[in-house]
């Protein structure tokens, strides 16, 4: 069996490497990789690969990024710091995953788990496309979750407890209902399309959500002025080419 490792920590690759092979000497590792982009390019030319082990928080991105990108149906087993509640719900969507630290119990169960159902995974849902669903591209309030950053672990945030996300100088931010604040690995626009009908483009710095929206005032310019449930670190304005676009959306349920 081939296996590739997706995993930007040299030493936790490295170590992962040598448990698979000292457990399973029948087991190639093929290839150690290490970034989203390094993967992307490997697996345009490399599909040889029955299974893949791969870190979900990668230094240039998420690993979720690589597997649409290349179109490859490999199965991936995910060794992940998640915690308890998010990992349930990953075996819930009927994936498999290695809590880091992994032990070589964890890489042997995951392993005889592969093994034991390969012959049935064709044609189901694998794992990281019921992973990214979990956590992204849904719509308006079934929107799901956004992933987030704190040091050195990323989390799911619902969408629905999220009141405005927030671009300054490149980089995404979002502050949640209860005024906790968190940095975002995506793109403005990308969050606009996940988040619609639930959030409006204000203008190029905000994105609101409706229930966050308190008041609107209007200025002598025909701007409006937002009032919003939670402290925003700038004003948030409505052109007056967006207004009426802004008005029809705030009356929408």
């Amino acid at each position: 069996m081939k296996v590739v490792i997706i995993e930007d920590e040299k030493i936790t690759a490295r170590d992962l490497a040598q448990t698979i092979r000292q457990l399973f000497p029948e087991v190639t590792v093929e290839k150690i990789l290490g970034t989203v982009r390094e993967s992307i390019a490997y697996f345009k030319s490399n599909t040889s690969a029955e299974l893949i082990f791969s870190d979900i928080q990668l230094g240039d991105g998420l690993s979720f990024e690589i597997f649409p990108a290349v179109e490859i149906d490999i199965p991936v087993i995910f060794c992940t710091a998640y915690d308890e509640y998010a990992l349930h719900a990953f075996k819930a969507n009927g994936f498999d995953y290695i809590l880091k630290p992994f032990t070589n119990e964890s890489v042997t169960a995951a392993i005889n788990k592969y093994l034991a159902f390969r012959g049935r995974i064709a044609g189901n849902t694998l794992p990281y496309r019921a992973l990214e669903q979990l956590f992204s591209n849904r719509k308006g309030a079934e929107a799901g979750a956004v992933l987030v950053y704190q040091k050195d672990k990323i989390m799911p945030v619902s969408v629905n407890d999220i009141a405005f996300f927030y671009l300054k100088n490149g980089i995404v931010g979002l502050t949640t209902f209860d005024k906790k604040s968190y940095v975002v690995n995506k793109t403005m626009d990308d969050i606009g399309k996940m988040t619609e009908p639930l959030f409006f483009r204000a203008n190029r710095q905000f994105l609101v959500n409706r229930k966050a929206v308190q008041d609107a005032t209007s200025s002598l310019s025909r701007k409006l002025t937002l009032t919003l449930s939670v402290p925003v670190p700038e004003t948030v304005t409505i052109s007056r080419e967006k207004m009426q676009q802004f008005l029809e959306w705030l009356t929408q349920r």
